[in-house]
């Protein structure tokens, strides 16, 4: 049996969770999330736990039983919690402002400024302070949509190996490569 979709998911207080037609709603304080569930897999909110079941041991069971169960706790930990993710500017002239909690304007060494507008449910904030590396921070209440934002502004230019320049995560370490040695025999 699945070790991650046996585990039942305690229900924190000022969480509500309703399950009806395939779909499972967690409001909490700030937001509310939805995710349409396989109807093999059934759902139950019993005692303050949701518990989540799969019918048979047949390998496609076994997946969705693990799958369903972490998107509804991230939802859940969404819905109470919130996400938050650090992006970290390494280069000389890199930067990042916003005046809107959801456009973010980067300086990334092109020729023009790249604009990005964000989904609603994404705030940005900037850091730039003197001496350090200028920071961009993403909170959400969706884990998924903050992560996949995540992925598309560090793909506007991505660490390269020999220098470290580029958009990445704060605490992530990037493997470095050696550069040419000269006259070396």
């Amino acid at each position: 049996m699945s070790r991650i979709g046996k585990a039942p998911i305690a229900i924190p207080a000022g969480v509500s969770v309703e399950v009806k037609d395939n779909v499972v709603t967690v409001k909490g304080k700030n937001s509310s999330l939805q995710q349409a569930i396989n109807p093999d897999i059934t759902v139950e909110v019993e005692d303050g736990h949701i518990i989540v079941k799969r019918p048979s041991d047949d390998r496609e069971h076994r997946a969705l039983h693990g799958l369903y169960r972490a998107l509804i706790h991230n939802m859940v930990v969404g819905v109470s919690e919130g996400y938050r993710k650090e992006l970290e500017l390494v280069g000389v002239g890199y930067r990042a402002t916003t005046n809107d909690p959801h456009i973010l304007e980067l300086s990334l060494g092109f020729s023009h400024a790249i604009y990005i507008k964000l989904p609603p449910e994404v705030t940005v904030e900037a850091k730039n302070e003197r001496n350090k590396n200028p920071l961009i921070i993403l909170t959400s209440n969706d884990k998924q949509l903050l992560g996949q934002v995540c992925a598309k502004i560090r793909s506007l230019r991505k660490p390269e190996p020999y220098k470290g320049k580029g958009i990445k995560f704060v605490g992530e370490v990037i493997r470095r490569k050696s550069g040419k040695t000269a006259g070396a025999k």
